[in-house]
């Protein structure tokens, strides 16, 4: 959050506390400093993930602060964690899955997801591979997709994606079958190919 007088950020902790300095506030101090450090060190990589996640340059940035501002909500108890990273991003797929399921509700809204506002384009067949592989991804199932980043473009293990997610490893297996069969119908072999090699074997 930012001061609309001074342009400083403010944290709750900082808000509660205006009393002359005390070990309580050096505390409060500690702890924004740490998010600081740490949010502006992993905000690119959060963009990355949430981009490849959405497809939409704008949804994702709202992503990443919907994620963020949780993060810094609790982030006491963020800090604990035996892997923040991982910590982190959890709750960030966990925002992308939960504004995923609002966006159905737009799809039931507008008729067809091609009428949503926002919903990216179809790839232009000159596009490099990557890229084809990228864009195709915004026409996988949402949970699908989420597998598929994790596990193909993070590089993640199935017992952590299946963590991430809150399903069994046999569950992320699964999903990424199916995701990787809705892959080749829409690109073909070799650019399904180029995303496995680019990823962890079954793990």
């Amino acid at each position: 959050m930012t001061s609309s007088v001074t342009g400083q950020l403010t944290t709750p902790w900082t808000v509660r506390e205006r009393a002359p300095d005390t070990p309580r506030r050096a505390v409060h101090a500690d702890l924004e400093r740490e998010y600081v450090e740490y949010v502006t060190v992993h905000l690119p990589a959060l963009h990355r993930v949430a981009r490849l996640l959405c497809r939409d340059r704008h949804r994702a940035d709202d992503i990443v602060q919907t994620t963020i501002t949780k993060l810094y909500i609790h982030w006491k108890r963020a800090k604990a964690a035996s892997n923040l990273d991982a910590y982190v991003r959890t709750m960030l797929v966990r925002a992308f899955l939960s504004e995923q399921r609002l966006s159905w509700a737009k799809v039931r809204l507008f008729g067809s997801a091609q009428e949503i506002p926002g919903t990216p384009s179809v790839h232009s067949p000159d596009v490099e591979t990557r890229d084809l592989v990228h864009t195709a991804l915004s026409r996988v199932a949402p949970k699908q997709r989420a597998v598929l980043v994790l596990r193909f473009l993070c590089d993640l293990p199935v017992t952590e994606v299946a963590q991430i997610l809150g399903c069994s490893p046999g569950n992320v297996t699964s999903l990424t079958t199916h995701g990787l069969k809705r892959l080749r119908a829409l690109l073909g072999d070799r650019a399904v190919a180029a995303l496995e090699g680019g990823g962890r074997d079954e793990r």
